[in-house]
């Protein structure tokens, strides 16, 4: 037998030459500007690997003003053009006006020649090449060993729509786009408040992205801000090109069902967010806001929530959660009642369940599995097809192959209405994590009632709860405020009117406690 035995092949990595490999790259993180603008030139050509790389552009002027040569560059795609013609190199041209002080040649032409605003004076090709890729354009000046950086973005993105994920009936419609800029301003457009605070990070090592970190000054927790900022610096990959990338880099738990934040692409609903607390993350090419900590009243809840009256709001609420119940629980409890607790159910209903069954040559165990995975398979063909197809392909879907299997006799008719209701509850629920999470845990609740009906379903519900409560989002626990308990405004599976929900969630340890006085409260 030891003749036939497949060898493993084995791949060794050289750990210690890769890192020699990645020190031999060219390094620009303390390599300051020459005063000699060909040395310069030459410099910016081997770093964007020119002229094999097309992407930057060189613009030699001469500037008579000062009677110098300069260089305007710029990476093509990222810039506007139209901006750079009319704002900067017209100007550099056409000016006559002679410097004041000579001394400080840089800033002479920035602040007094240049007809554009957000110029910054760059000293290293480190800076230089961060600005050059995320859209600015550098000025060079033969014999100045600073260089003018000018904001010039013009990253093709397309307009404000609707949100496609969150969508409300009642409420704002916008959304927001890949662009960190605008959405930004999205933010700004509703949260008018000037103690909230955008910080700039970068992370990748290779490829840096700017992440901009947003908080209200006077609300939130300083020390979940510097835990955010920690985690962001302990990043190390070459490029980190979404949000969703970074999230799991940055979340405490990667392998949990349980997310440590939350994925929004609403304004409005970020804005509320940060007004309790929260710490909000916007990168480019990223349609969404990260929003930590994440307690589950957060997956719970929706914009509309809140947009709603008092009754029709938690009207939708108590919806809502019984359909995260029915979700979860329906198929394990059908399976649990009709193998283990027979008597639970209804004579005459117990004789018509056993009379569809009396064909079918599976259990019911598999019988539900069987069915279960042919509506996710449906539930993921219309979401991979192109958009005019998904709703047909789901319906049409579900019809054909529940009416065909129940005439072929491989699952009872019974089973592919408790099927249908548990599918439809599952779109019930708001957040697309949430849903996944008890898509998943079903599996889980069948399986156990497979093996000892409600006894089993209690202990999984009694595991599950123990774990959640256990687990905390960037130390803030899942379940407050309800578990440990704290002081709140009790906005969790009932809201109260919005004029009775004026204390913060004191979870999340905000500098201010109360959002305003109490209505009819003197003494607040």
């Amino acid at each position: 037998m030891g003749l036939f035995k497949k060898k493993r092949r084995k791949f060794p990595v050289d750990f210690s030459k890769a890192v020699k490999e990645q020190e031999q790259e060219p390094k620009v993180k303390n390599d300051k500007l020459s005063k000699v603008l060909v040395l310069n030139i030459k410099r910016f050509e081997e770093l964007f690997h020119y002229p094999t790389n097309d992407a930057l552009k060189f613009r030699k002027l001469f500037l008579p003003s000062i009677g110098r040569k300069a260089t305007v560059l710029f990476v093509t795609g990222t810039v506007n053009t139209q901006l750079i013609n009319d704002h900067i190199i017209r100007p550099l041209i056409e000016s006559t006006q002679k410097p004041t002080d000579k001394s400080d040649l840089i800033n002479e032409v920035k602040n007094n020649i240049l007809t554009i605003s957000g110029g910054k004076i760059i000293s290293t090709f480190d800076e230089a090449v961060q600005i050059l890729l995320n859209g600015s354009t550098v000025i060079l000046i033969d014999g100045e060993q600073y260089a003018i950086a000018v904001d010039t973005t013009g990253f093709e993105k397309r307009s404000i729509s609707e949100s496609t994920t969150e969508t409300v009936v009642k409420g704002p419609k916008s959304a927001f786009v890949e662009s960190a800029e605008v959405n930004l301003s999205l933010i700004r457009r509703q949260l008018k408040d000037h103690r909230l605070i955008t910080e700039v990070v970068t992370v990748g090592n290779k490829a840096p992205q700017e992440v901009s970190i947003l908080y209200v000054n006077n609300i939130v927790d300083d020390q979940l801000v510097e835990n955010v900022k920690k985690r962001l610096s302990e990043v190390n990959r070459d490029a980190i090109l979404t949000l969703s990338v970074l999230e799991e880099l940055i979340e405490e738990r990667p392998y949990s069902l349980f997310p440590s934040c939350l994925s929004t692409e609403r304004p409005d609903r970020t804005c509320s967010l940060l007004l309790e607390g929260h710490v909000v993350l916007l990168m480019d090419n990223s349609p969404d806001a990260l929003v930590m900590p994440v307690t589950f009243w957060s997956l719970f809840h929706t914009a509309e929530d809140q947009f709603l009256r008092w009754a029709y709001g938690n009207f939708a609420r108590i919806i809502r959660l019984i359909s995260l119940l029915i979700a979860m629980l329906m198929p394990a409890i059908f399976l649990a009642v009709t193998t283990f607790h027979p008597e639970m159910i209804p004579t005459d209903l117990m004789l018509a369940i056993s009379g569809t069954r009396e064909r079918i040559p599976f259990p019911t165990l598999w019988e539900i599995i069987l069915m279960e995975v042919t509506f996710e398979i449906l539930r993921e063909a219309g979401i991979r097809v192109p958009t005019p197809l998904g709703a047909t392909i789901g319906i049409v879907g579900a019809l054909i192959l529940g009416q065909a299997a129940v005439e072929a006799n491989l699952v009872s008719p019974i089973l592919v209405i408790v099927v249908s209701i548990t599918g439809l509850s599952s779109f019930a629920i708001p957040d697309i994590g949430l849903s996944v999470i008890v898509r998943i845990l079903r599996f889980g609740f069948l399986f156990a009632a497979n093996f000892l009906g409600f006894i089993g379903i209690a202990l999984g519900l009694a595991a599950l709860l123990a774990y959640s409560t256990s687990i905390t989002s960037f130390g803030v626990p899942f379940f407050s405020p309800l578990a440990p308990y704290s002081p709140s405004s009790h906005d969790m599976f009932w809201r109260s009117t919005i004029s009775r929900q004026w204390l913060r969630p004191l979870s999340m340890n905000p500098k201010q406690k109360v959002r305003a006085k109490p209505k009819g409260d003197t003494n607040s």
